[in-house]
């Protein structure tokens, strides 16, 4: 499962059991920390989730942004809550390559702004998944 941690909306992707393919799956409306973890906690139970990658937002310069801590908090809160591995993984772009996907897609603007969270997780998980296939992926992972 893969977390586009936003400060309204959290998007989110799975993937297949194997780890191959990642499809976005939805959006869950942030009203709190406390809330979003829980609703993902129960989505990942419910799924039957392995591991969870957070997004971890940083400027293109590599440096931490202001959501850095926030997304590795919520990282560090879903390993409590779940009990999963929780890898924090680059997420840089993730959003401009699903905003153009989805433009491509000829998806109208009003549709994209609805969908375009859950497509920047597929594209986080996607790029996780291909990192893993490679080697053993970079970030910060957290045991619950």
């Amino acid at each position: 499962m893969a977390i586009d941690f936003g400060e309204r909306r959290i998007g989110v992707a799975l993937s297949d059991p194997m780890g191959l393919i990642a499809q976005p799956y939805g959006v869950i409306e942030r009203q709190s920390d406390r809330q979003a973890a829980d609703e993902v906690a129960e989505l990942a139970r419910r799924e039957e989730v392995g591991r969870i990658v957070v997004g971890r937002p940083l400027h293109m310069s590599g440096q931490p942004s202001e959501m850095t801590s926030r997304a590795e908090k919520f990282a560090r809160m879903l390993a409590a809550r779940t009990g999963l591995p929780v890898h924090l993984y680059d997420e840089r772009l993730t959003t401009v390559s699903a905003e153009r996907f989805l433009i491509e897609q000829n998806v109208r603007r009003r549709e994209r702004r609805a969908t375009v969270d859950a497509a920047a997780a597929q594209v986080l998980l996607e790029d996780y998944l291909r990192s893993r296939q490679r080697a053993d992926g970079e970030g910060a992972e957290f045991e619950g």
